[in-house]
C-alpha cells in the first residue's frame, strides 16, 4: 500500500470544517493538522477529527504535504504563497483569489516551487454534473439558475465570486471555448455587495449561455439546461437527475421525442474532489481544475462584474 499523504486544513470555518472532515475519513490520507487564527476554533475541529491545533498558515509547513487553503478569499494569496514556498502543495477554495494579478501570481509561485495548485471548483464533481458532461456535445444554448438562501457566509464576496462563479467554470467546461461578449445586470439588495445577477454570454464556439445567480432567493434552485443538436438535456444537482430529449425519427420518417434519464452514480461532491487532490499530489498529475482552470473562471466572473458596474469592479 502507497505511503499516507500528510495533509492539513487553512481555515477551519464552516467549508473547512468539512474539507477536515472528510480527509479523516480518506483512505491513504492522514489529517495532521488545521490552522485557524481563531484558535479555540482550531482547537475544537482538531479535537473533534483528531489531529494537531495550529494559529499560523505557516506552521503547516513542515507538518502536511498537502493543505486545503479555506481561509477568506482575501487572504489566499498570502496563505498560498506561504505553502507553495514552502514546499506544500495546496487545493484553493474558490474564488481562486480576490485578483486576477493575485491570481498570477499563486501560479507563479507553484511554477517556482514545482508544487501543485487546485481550484476548488466543487461543481465539477457532482455526479450529476460529470454526467452531464458525458452527454454534452457542441452545445447551441445553455441556461443555468443557482439560487440560495441567505447566509452570512462568503459576504466577503458577491453572488458573482461566491455562487455564479461555479457555473461560469461549469460554462467553460461543458463548452470548451472562451467568451467573446458579455452582458450582465445586478443589483445589491441585501448586502452592500451584488446579490442577485443574470449574464448573457456568447462563447467563441457560437454558444450563448444566460447564468443566473442569487443569494437572496426563497428557493434553492440548481438547474443546468444545455441544447445541441437535436438533443436537450435538463440536469437538477439537488435532486441528482440528468434528463436527455432526443429527437428521432421512427420508421414511418415521422419525427418522435424520445425522453430518458440518464444513470447519475452517488458521492458527495467535496469528497470526490479531495480524493482528486489527494490522487494528483501522489502522482505528481495535473489536477482536474488547476490554477489555470481558477484564473480563466476568475476572469470571466470579472468580466460579468465589470458588465454590471464598470471597470471599477476589479478591484
Amino acid at each position: 500500500m502507497a505511503s499516507e499523504i500528510l495533509v492539513g486544513v487553512a481555515g477551519v470555518g464552516h467549508l473547512g470544517r468539512h474539507h477536515a472532515r472528510l480527509y479523516a475519513t480518506l483512505p491513504g490520507v492522514r489529517l495532521v493538522a488545521v490552522a485557524d487564527r481563531d484558535l479555540a476554533r482550531a482547537r475544537a475541529v482538531a479535537t473533534e477529527f483528531g489531529c494537531e491545533a495550529l494559529a499560523e498558515v505557516g506552521d503547516l509547513v513542515g507538518r502536511a504535504q498537502a493543505v486545503s487553503i479555506a481561509v477568506p478569499t482575501i487572504h489566499h494569496r498570502e496563505a498560498g504563497e506561504i505553502l507553495l514556498g514552502g514546499g506544500v502543495d495546496v487545493l484553493i477554495e474558490k474564488p481562486m483569489a480576490a485578483s486576477l494579478e493575485e491570481a498570477d501570481a499563486l501560479n507563479a509561485a507553484a511554477r517556482r516551487a514545482g508544487r501543485i495548485v487546485m481550484v476548488g471548483h466543487t461543481e465539477r464533481f457532482n455526479p450529476a454534473v460529470i454526467t452531464l458532461a458525458r452527454a454534452v456535445d457542441a452545445p447551441r444554448f445553455l441556461e443555468i439558475h443557482r439560487l440560495a438562501g441567505f447566509t452570512d457566509r462568503s459576504t466577503d464576496v458577491d453572488v458573482v465570486l461566491d455562487l455564479m462563479i461555479h457555473d461560469l467554470d461549469l460554462l467553460l467546461h461543458l463548452d470548451g471555448t472562451e467568451a467573446v461578449s458579455v452582458d450582465a445586470v445586478g443589483v445589491a439588495a441585501l448586502t452592500e455587495r451584488i446579490d442577485i445577477a443574470s449574464a448573457r454570454i456568447r462563447l467563441a464556439s457560437g454558444c450563448v449561455a444566460n447564468v443566473t445567480a442569487s443569494r437572496i432567493s426563497g428557493d434553492k434552485v440548481r438547474k443546468i439546461r444545455v441544447f445541441q443538436s437535436r438533443t436537450y438535456l435538463a440536469c437538477d444537482t439537488i435532486k441528482g437527475t440528468v434528463e436527455r430529449y432526443r429527437l428521432r425519427f421512427g420508421a414511418d420518417a415521422r419525427p418522435e421525442i424520445q425522453r430518458d434519464r440518464l444513470p447519475v452514480d452517488s458521492g458527495e461532491p467535496l469528497a470526490l474532489e479531495l480524493a482528486a487532490f489527494v490522487e494528483a499530489v501522489r502522482s505528481r498529475s495535473n489536477p482536474p481544475v488547476d490554477g489555470l482552470q481558477g484564473r480563466r473562471a476568475l476572469s470571466l466572473a470579472y468580466r460579468v462584474r465589470e458588465a454590471i458596474s464598470g471597470p471599477a469592479s476589479r478591484s
